[in-house]
């Protein structure tokens, strides 16, 4: 039963994606433009879009890591953690530039999230992925999806720039995705 509600919980989670985002209040998590920049002004909606695909990036880092560490023999994850360290690389460096406060978030603590729904999300695909080497791989495959998902929904009415950055950030996605389904294939 307790299995049942934590996939029950994931599902719903994953569903919501980035239409949560919305329900940020933007006065905590995001700043006006820098003094003196030309970068077009966001809604404080397309920030907190930007804060959650950042999150949502370092929730797919921190998993592939917690559960790398657990299935030390399985090289998706760790060749995976790396890849997603650079989507929150580039995430980061929009935020930065949109001016988007993420001084709340830490990123070398492992697990823990600024944002409530991403830290539950973390911890129920930890949970998930700790039942077995199988169940972390398909956690991985659903990870990709709804980042796939996330980011095109982000990206409606957003500037070139950030469009350009998620689509990267999606190829990168469908890459990964690929990689999770051809372990899943031989798990």
């Amino acid at each position: 039963m307790e299995v049942n509600n934590r996939r029950n919980f994931l599902s719903k989670v994953m569903m919501t994606g980035i239409g949560g985002a919305a329900l940020l209040s933007t006065s905590v998590y995001a700043k006006g433009p820098r003094n003196g920049s030309s970068t077009q002004t966001l809604t404080e909606a397309q920030k907190d879009k930007l804060f959650f695909i950042y999150q949502e990036e370092k929730v797919a880092r921190d998993v592939y890591i917690t559960l790398g560490n657990i299935y030390t023999d399985e090289n998706t994850f760790a060749s995976i953690q790396i890849s997603e360290q650079r989507h929150m690389d580039a995430a980061r460096g929009l935020c930065e530039k949109y001016g988007v406060d993420i001084s709340g978030v830490d990123e070398s603590q492992v697990g823990e999230f600024v944002l409530p729904v991403l830290q539950e999300l973390y911890d129920t695909c930890v949970a998930t992925g700790e039942e077995s080497r199988l169940d972390a791989l398909k956690i991985g495959e659903l990870i990709e999806l709804t980042d796939i998902d996330d980011l095109e929904e982000a990206a409606k009415g957003m500037p070139s720039d950030v469009v350009n950055v998620f689509d990267n950030l999606k190829e990168g996605s469908y890459n990964h995705l690929d990689a999770f389904r051809t372990a899943i294939s031989r798990a």
